[in-house]
């Protein structure tokens, strides 16, 4: 069973908007404390893009802030991240991430974002 399944990447042009959803099985959605999205372009680490708290307190990685947000509905055990002026350098495969409270650390299968110039 998949505990965590996200969606919605694609290609976008330069300026446009994606938004991505992770959807965390029942299995594991009352352990979650944090939850987050990376991403990892070729040839690069595996970067946080931003995550968000059980209480909804929210951290972004300064490329993103302003054009990116995160948000989670808890009574659909789903995390959001809204794309917005996308920029090529977005380009990635984009993981969400869920942490328990005792630390223990899912992932999701990732989806690809393309933005074309």
């Amino acid at each position: 069973q998949k505990q965590l399944v996200e969606s919605g990447g694609g290609l976008v042009q330069a300026g446009g908007s994606l938004r991505l959803s992770c959807a965390a099985s029942r299995s594991i959605i009352f352990s979650i404390n944090r939850m987050g999205w990376y991403r990892q372009a070729p040839g690069k680490q595996r970067e946080l893009v931003a995550d968000i708290t059980s209480g909804g307190t929210t951290n972004y990685a300064d490329s993103v802030k302003g054009r990116f947000t995160i948000s989670r509905d808890n009574a659909k055990n789903t995390v959001y991240l809204q794309m917005n002026s996308l920029k090529p350098e977005d380009t990635a495969v984009y993981y969400c991430k869920g942490t328990s409270w005792s630390r223990e650390n899912y992932w999701g299968q990732g989806t690809q974002v393309t933005v074309s110039s």
